[in-house]
């Protein structure tokens, strides 16, 4: 996986808990980075926004009062 500038990347293991902050972008590509433990690490999940579903959002009705006609 690539590395960009800002990513922030988590040790697998828990027992070493190791945490890093990209300050500059690397080419490698197909490998994640090792963790001083040995162990390889992952980067962070952030969901995606779906944003583009956002028109089908229906502002609130007006409520009608029951009983009044």
């Amino acid at each position: 996986m690539r590395m960009k500038s800002e990513d922030r990347w988590h040790c697998t293991n828990s027992a070493c808990g190791c945490e890093i902050l990209v300050e500059s972008g690397a080419s490698q590509l197909g490998k994640n980075p090792k963790c001083s433990c040995g162990a390889a690490m992952k980067k962070h999940y952030v969901s995606p926004v779906l944003t583009y579903l956002d028109f089908l959002k229906v502002e609130e009705l007006p409520t009608v009062a029951a009983g009044k006609e």
